[in-house]
């Protein structure tokens, strides 16, 4: 039983602070995806496989890692939260899906993410996360959970006319809602984790849309780059600050 209590994760204990610096990272991979897709000029397939790489040499030292380490997982996350930004784009964009199209599509991949990933692991808790091939089941649903933020987030802002404060207003309040059933629910803390997890990318995404579009667009027009920095600082200060515990794992 004690070598159990002792058992820990290599990904973070979920807290106020995880989510604080989570909508950070998703807000940093708008910005910065939008930084290299277009500020640069690289385009979103270009930009889509520099960020790809980024994320599969991340993934591969944070599952060979002995332990949890917080910079490496959060360089993760941001990295799977920039190439989701781009690929959505590209898919939304450039190959003329759509935002409803892409949106379709990416959810239907990752309820297939989470489907397989508990037929084979049992579970898909964070509790559970202690073998190579649950971490490989968790970052690619974070992955595709990530993408489908960004479509979402476009297609709410933009298609359905909500605009990016009143797209931020509904993710908002839907993850407010989660809170409330988190407190005063017995709803599956699971899924509760991964509904509020998803939501977050799209809350994310129209922040990060609303720092950087043109007023005309209804943004504040600030510099790409000038966000992105002032992002990664704030989540390098909010991890220095906050002790990130890797969580403990169910036995």
């Amino acid at each position: 039983m004690e070598h159990a209590n002792k058992a820990l994760a290599k990904v973070p204990e979920v807290t106020l602070a995880f989510w604080i610096i989570k909508i950070a990272a998703t807000t940093l991979g708008e910005t910065g995806g939008d930084a290299f897709s277009m500020s640069m000029g690289l385009g979103y397939l270009m930009s889509t496989f520099i960020f790809a790489a980024v994320f599969v040499v991340a993934v591969i030292a944070q599952i060979k890692a002995d332990r949890f380490y917080p910079a490496l997982y959060w360089v993760t996350i941001i990295a799977t939260t920039t190439v989701g930004t781009t690929l959505a784009d590209f898919a939304d964009r450039s190959l003329g899906i759509g935002y409803a199209g892409g949106s379709a599509i990416l959810l239907a991949l990752l309820l297939a993410s989470l489907g397989v990933w508990h037929r084979v692991m049992g579970s898909v808790s964070v509790s559970t996360i202690a073998s190579p091939k649950a971490e490989a089941f968790y970052w690619v649903t974070i992955m595709f959970s990530q993408t489908l933020g960004t479509a979402l987030g476009d297609w709410t802002a933009d298609s359905a006319g909500f605009g990016y404060t009143g797209a931020a207003l509904i993710f908002g309040g839907v993850l407010l809602l989660i809170v409330l059933a988190y407190w005063f629910t017995d709803i599956s803390r699971t899924a509760l984790f991964w509904g509020a997890f998803i939501l977050t990318r799209p809350l994310g995404a129209v922040v990060g849309d609303f720092l950087d579009k043109p007023v005309a667009n209804g943004g504040l027009a600030m510099s790409r780059y000038g966000a992105s920095v002032a992002l990664l600082m704030f989540i390098v200060v909010c991890a220095s600050l906050f002790r990130q515990r890797p969580a403990r794992v169910a036995h």
